[in-house]
């Protein structure tokens, strides 16, 4: 089962992949696919379980679902035409369904919160009704959010079907040690192997095109995150800090004052700047989800602006080489927050980032794998615990940290021979145990940790 690079990076809107993206793409299926059936629908109604209903409204998970019915799409999001469209449908209490009838939808009615009842499959839970012209449920679907924006179905989740199969690729790793060994016997970088692997679906070009767009959407949300200023949204009070640090570092350069450790800084307001849009609801990169969306860019953006020699041919191979980690780590764990709390997500961000950026600075496999292994060894054990539900505090500053950690993992992992006492896999398998033994208060669902710590929240 082989995980792309576009699956592990997809352009999408903040504040949150498995709470905002993926609902929204949960129920823009659910439509379509009913557009097609032989039923009368007259309505639709939706509910929210779990994690999506703890945390649903600061992660905008209510208005991701009535976009999503609306036939709005992540990597299309416009927030004039989403504002538009969120009011006409408050107003009406219909949408409009693909030109055909308009649809009975009352967004304060027909979008219930079911804080009591956590589906089977996932704590990332929503379920779809479609509904008669008497009201009476005639189709239904449960889809879970399983962080990423991956959605799956009820029957998806029992079989595991994560991607298309049948789909045949030259390099089927499932783990770090197999990807090593294909590595070695074929002597080829990590960024080669799933190259190769990409051709199965897309030529150099679209490959290269689509990293390049990637790339672009990333430095895109650096550069309007270190431009704006104000408040963040959601009632916290929470002002963005990017620009006014972005704005003291181009003033410290090339004076006598500049601190010898200012690079941090660097990393830091790079990806603070990201997260500082994601928290906005603004369109970002999941890598490989929004919450630890700044973590990737960051290190990129460090070894592009900060690192002498640094090549812009370099990075197809950091995407490519970070998506191989990516797609282990959610293969035999998971990138999913409500799942393995921060660990997960910041943890996997900075794994897949370190193991990238030692690609690129000329890492050999080895020493790439034992990048991953130590960025991701240090988050071990990290909660979720976002005050008030929002994706702001601590993730906003816990993003700087990790792309700090990134750097420095590849950077102590390129002093060495790649050779190391723990292996990545087993690294992994223990953020996997670790996330099946932590307390569901501290997985996403703002019921402890700095969520109920901090006065007045």
């Amino acid at each position: 089962m082989f995980l792309g690079t576009f699956e592990i990076f997809k352009i999408g809107v903040g504040p949150s992949s498995s709470h905002t993206v993926g609902p929204m793409i949960a129920a823009k299926r659910f439509l379509d696919e009913l557009r097609s059936g032989p039923f009368p629908v007259a309505g639709v109604q939706a509910s929210l379980h779990g994690s999506l209903a703890f945390t649903g409204r600061g992660h905008a998970t209510d208005r991701a679902v009535i976009l999503g019915l609306a036939g709005v799409r992540p990597e299309s999001y416009d927030a004039e035409e989403a504002e538009a469209l969120l009011a006409g449908i408050a107003a009406r209490k219909r949408i409009s369904w693909h030109g055909k009838h308009d649809l009975e939808f009352d967004p304060e009615t027909d979008l219930v919160f079911e804080f009591e009842r956590r589906l089977p499959g996932h704590t990332n839970g929503l379920v779809m009704y479609a509904l008669d012209p008497q009201g009476d449920v005639i189709a239904q679907e449960t889809y879970y959010s399983i962080g990423g924006g991956f959605i799956v179905t009820e029957k998806e989740m029992k079989r595991r079907e994560l991607v298309s199969p049948g789909v045949e690729v030259p390099f089927p790793f499932q783990s770090a040690s197999e990807l090593l060994d294909m590595a070695g016997r074929n002597d080829s970088t990590i960024a080669d192997l799933m190259r190769s692997n990409e051709r199965c679906f897309r030529t150099d070009k679209e490959i290269d095109a689509g990293i390049l767009e990637l790339w672009t959407t990333m430095d895109q949300c650096i550069g309007r995150g270190i431009n704006t200023g104000g408040i963040l949204p959601g009632g916290l009070g929470i002002r963005r800090r990017a620009s006014m640090i972005h704005g003291k570092l181009l003033a410290e350069r090339g004076s006598n004052i500049v601190s010898p450790h200012v690079v941090n800084d660097w990393i830091s307001v790079y990806a603070m700047a990201v997260n500082e849009e994601n928290a906005s609801g603004g369109r970002i990169v999941t890598a490989p989800t929004n919450g630890a969306a700044g973590v990737l860019p960051a290190a990129l953006k460090y070894y592009l602006e900060h690192v002498p020699d640094a090549r812009a041919s370099k990075i197809p191979d950091y995407f490519l080489t970070a998506a191989a980690i990516g797609g282990i780590i959610k293969r035999n764990a998971s990138i999913s927050g409500a799942e393995c709390g921060c660990q997960a997500e910041v943890g996997s961000a900075s794994a897949m980032a370190a193991a990238g950026l030692c690609a690129i600075l000329g890492g050999t496999p080895a020493q790439v794998e034992n990048a991953a292994e130590i960025a991701l060894e240090h988050h071990l054990g990290m909660t979720c615990d976002p005050v008030k539900g929002l994706v702001q505090v601590p993730c906003i500053e816990r993003n700087g940290l990790g792309a700090i950690k990134a750097v420095s993992s590849a950077s102590l992992a390129l002093r060495g021979d790649g050779s190391h006492f723990v292996p990545l896999d087993s690294c992994i398998e223990t953020m996997r145990q670790t996330g099946a033994d932590m307390n569901e208060k501290y997985k996403e669902t703002s019921l402890g940790g700095l969520a109920v710590n901090i006065a007045n929240c």
